[in-house]
Protein backbone atom coordinates (compact mmCIF):
# COMPACT_ATOMS: atom_id res chain seq x y z
CA UNK A 1 0.00 0.00 0.00
CA UNK A 2 1.67 3.35 -1.23
CA UNK A 3 1.68 6.03 1.38
CA UNK A 4 -1.08 8.02 -0.27
CA UNK A 5 -3.45 5.28 0.42
CA UNK A 6 -2.32 4.57 4.06
CA UNK A 7 -2.80 8.69 4.42
CA UNK A 8 -6.37 8.09 2.75
CA UNK A 9 -7.29 5.38 4.78
CA UNK A 10 -6.25 6.85 8.02
CA UNK A 11 -8.18 10.30 7.21
CA UNK A 12 -11.01 8.44 6.28
CA UNK A 13 -10.87 6.63 10.07
CA UNK A 14 -10.44 9.72 12.05
CA UNK A 15 -12.66 12.36 9.92
CA UNK A 16 -15.98 11.30 11.99
CA UNK A 17 -14.54 10.10 14.41
CA UNK A 18 -15.43 11.17 18.60
CA UNK A 19 -13.64 11.20 21.83
CA UNK A 20 -14.89 12.39 24.84
CA UNK A 21 -17.06 14.25 22.61
CA UNK A 22 -14.93 15.87 20.69
CA UNK A 23 -14.15 15.17 16.97
CA UNK A 24 -10.54 15.26 15.67
CA UNK A 25 -9.73 19.05 14.59
CA UNK A 26 -11.83 20.14 17.76
CA UNK A 27 -9.35 18.01 19.60
CA UNK A 28 -5.97 19.10 17.16
CA UNK A 29 -6.98 22.88 18.10
CA UNK A 30 -6.84 21.75 21.75
CA UNK A 31 -3.61 20.28 21.23
CA UNK A 32 -2.33 23.39 18.79
CA UNK A 33 -3.68 26.01 21.23
CA UNK A 34 -1.83 24.51 24.47
CA UNK A 35 1.57 23.93 23.07
CA UNK A 36 2.69 27.35 22.85
CA UNK A 37 1.82 31.01 24.42
CA UNK A 38 2.29 32.85 21.63
CA UNK A 39 0.01 30.60 19.21
CA UNK A 40 -2.90 30.79 22.05
CA UNK A 41 -2.88 34.41 22.25
CA UNK A 42 -3.16 34.66 18.24
CA UNK A 43 -6.43 32.91 18.48
CA UNK A 44 -7.88 34.77 21.73
CA UNK A 45 -10.56 36.05 19.22
CA UNK A 46 -10.90 33.67 16.50
CA UNK A 47 -14.61 31.74 15.99
CA UNK A 48 -12.90 28.15 16.50
CA UNK A 49 -16.53 26.45 14.46
CA UNK A 50 -15.37 28.52 11.75
CA UNK A 51 -11.34 28.17 12.05
CA UNK A 52 -12.15 23.81 12.31
CA UNK A 53 -14.17 24.33 9.18
CA UNK A 54 -11.09 26.07 7.18
CA UNK A 55 -8.96 23.61 8.53
CA UNK A 56 -11.09 20.56 7.09
CA UNK A 57 -10.60 22.62 3.66
CA UNK A 58 -6.95 23.47 4.06
CA UNK A 59 -5.94 19.52 4.43
CA UNK A 60 -7.39 19.25 1.13
CA UNK A 61 -5.88 21.80 -0.57
CA UNK A 62 -2.45 20.32 1.41
CA UNK A 63 -3.11 17.24 -0.17
CA UNK A 64 -3.48 18.19 -3.77
CA UNK A 65 -0.45 19.49 -3.48
CA UNK A 66 1.07 16.65 -2.49
CA UNK A 67 -0.28 14.30 -4.86
CA UNK A 68 0.48 16.96 -7.90
CA UNK A 69 3.19 19.19 -6.71
CA UNK A 70 0.87 22.24 -8.06
CA UNK A 71 -0.61 25.27 -5.87
CA UNK A 72 -4.34 25.30 -5.99
CA UNK A 73 -5.82 28.94 -5.66
CA UNK A 74 -7.07 27.88 -2.03
CA UNK A 75 -3.38 27.01 -1.13
CA UNK A 76 -1.78 30.24 -2.65
CA UNK A 77 -4.33 32.29 -0.84
CA UNK A 78 -3.79 30.81 2.89
CA UNK A 79 -0.17 30.96 2.61
CA UNK A 80 -0.20 34.48 1.43
CA UNK A 81 -2.98 35.12 4.38
CA UNK A 82 -0.68 33.37 6.90
CA UNK A 83 2.65 35.31 5.57
CA UNK A 84 4.62 37.72 7.15
CA UNK A 85 2.95 40.89 5.63
CA UNK A 86 -0.63 40.05 7.00
CA UNK A 87 -0.78 37.63 10.07
CA UNK A 88 3.04 36.60 10.21
CA UNK A 89 2.88 32.94 10.80
CA UNK A 90 6.31 32.28 11.97
CA UNK A 91 7.49 29.63 10.27
CA UNK A 92 8.05 27.17 13.21
CA UNK A 93 4.12 27.40 14.36
CA UNK A 94 4.15 25.11 11.40
CA UNK A 95 6.31 22.86 12.72
CA UNK A 96 4.19 22.77 16.31
CA UNK A 97 1.14 22.23 14.04
CA UNK A 98 2.36 19.39 12.21
CA UNK A 99 3.67 18.06 15.84
CA UNK A 100 0.19 18.33 16.98
CA UNK A 101 -2.10 17.13 14.51
CA UNK A 102 0.07 13.82 14.66
CA UNK A 103 -0.62 14.01 18.61
CA UNK A 104 -4.20 13.98 17.55
CA UNK A 105 -3.67 11.32 14.61
CA UNK A 106 -2.44 9.19 17.10
CA UNK A 107 -5.35 9.41 19.40
CA UNK A 108 -7.82 9.01 16.85
CA UNK A 109 -6.73 6.40 14.43
CA UNK A 110 -7.29 2.94 15.97
CA UNK A 111 -4.61 1.37 14.22
CA UNK A 112 -1.90 4.38 14.22
CA UNK A 113 1.54 3.07 13.75
CA UNK A 114 4.77 4.43 12.49
CA UNK A 115 3.97 4.28 8.68
CA UNK A 116 0.89 5.77 9.26
CA UNK A 117 2.60 8.65 11.12
CA UNK A 118 5.26 9.02 8.35
CA UNK A 119 2.26 9.00 5.79
CA UNK A 120 0.77 11.70 7.67
CA UNK A 121 4.17 13.44 7.55
CA UNK A 122 4.94 12.81 4.11
CA UNK A 123 1.51 14.22 2.74
CA UNK A 124 1.48 17.58 4.84
CA UNK A 125 5.34 18.40 4.40
CA UNK A 126 4.97 19.58 0.90
CA UNK A 127 2.59 22.07 1.62
CA UNK A 128 3.88 22.96 5.06
CA UNK A 129 7.45 23.76 3.53
CA UNK A 130 5.64 25.83 0.55
CA UNK A 131 3.87 27.93 3.21
CA UNK A 132 7.29 28.05 5.13
CA UNK A 133 9.12 29.07 2.17
CA UNK A 134 6.55 31.77 0.88
CA UNK A 135 6.36 33.29 4.45
CA UNK A 136 8.60 36.60 3.71
CA UNK A 137 8.26 36.32 -0.24
CA UNK A 138 6.59 39.20 -1.61
CA UNK A 139 3.77 37.96 -3.98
Amino acid sequence: MSFEEIFDSSYKRVLNMQKNGLGVFESFYQHFLSADDNITKRFENTNMALQESMLKKSFYSLFAFYASGQTDDSLSRITEKHNQKNLNIHPEFYDIWLGCLITTVSQYDDEFCEDIELAWRLVMAPGITYMKFKYDKLP
